[in-house]
């Protein structure tokens, strides 16, 4: 049986940050920060992921999201090989600079491994 081919990623619009916005993000002592992705269209919480300052520099500068894996440790480009892309459209940091705020077009199933469109799928009371 034949994976289905996956389409190519469509160019994404950088995000204009200076120097000054990207000294404002406070990294952790593991050089990481929190990243809260919501979904432009719904204002959807899609995902929670980290960002070091390379992925986030790799994500304003491609327009598509950049993370760095805790456990692989490593980078990656949501949706390579999913397709499940992730388009830049805000990056805001919060009043401490300690966690980002990613606004994105989610394109094809959504943005959970799981195939959900959001990992927030389960909720506590429920079955």
């Amino acid at each position: 049986m034949t994976q289905p081919s996956i389409p190519p990623a469509r160019p994404g619009r950088p995000v204009l940050a200076t120097e000054e916005q990207l000294r404002c993000v406070r990294f952790g002592p593991d050089g990481l920060v929190v990243a809260v992705v919501q979904e432009h269209l719904t204002n959807s919480v899609l995902m929670v992921a980290y960002m070091d300052e390379e992925a986030l520099r790799r994500t304003c500068a491609s327009g598509r999201t950049w993370f760095y894996s805790r456990s692989r440790r490593n980078y990656w480009e949501k949706g390579e090989t999913s397709g499940d892309r992730q388009y830049v459209e805000q990056i805001s940091y919060d009043c401490d600079g300690d966690s980002l705020l990613v606004v994105v077009t989610q394109e094809g199933r959504g943005a959970c491994h799981t195939g959900n469109h959001s990992c927030f799928y389960r909720s506590f009371g429920e079955d």
